[in-house]
């Protein structure tokens, strides 16, 4: 692992991190396909992953977090299965926590249902089986 000089700043670090168990896959650039990686912690600027995945420090990421999507970032840090990413831009740790839309889901199977009933001439209302 390398180390960098952060004098003063740990503190504040830990003060600001979300310490979090959630799944999220993981794009490496100038590489095919997603890695699924368990986020351990989530700040605005960065993260913790961990992982089967291959990386090393300076590589160019993306991660697509719960209720975030896509966020891009460069590895700062490798350690075993670990890593830390340093985000591009800051996100709103508090959005992953949040939990997920069932009114979305609820809308789109009505949506789905609604469409094929009228298909099948069933006027779009449910019917038991």
């Amino acid at each position: 692992m390398e180390w960098i000089d952060r004098t003063g700043m740990d503190e504040h670090r830990h003060l600001n991190r979300d310490s979090l168990f959630l799944m999220a896959e993981l794009r490496i650039e100038g590489e095919d396909g997603e890695h699924r990686i368990k986020v351990r912690n989530l700040s605005a600027g960065g993260m913790m992953g961990e992982g089967p995945v291959r990386v090393t420090r300076g590589n160019i990421v993306d991660i697509n977090i719960r209720n975030i999507g896509w966020v891009e970032g460069t590895i700062a840090w490798v350690q075993d299965d670990r890593f830390g990413v340093a985000f591009v831009e800051e996100i709103d740790p508090l959005l992953a926590r949040a939990p997920l839309s069932r009114d979305t889901h609820h809308e789109d199977y009505t949506r789905v249902h609604r469409m094929l009933g009228s298909q099948q001439g069933m006027g779009g209302t449910l019917r038991k089986i």
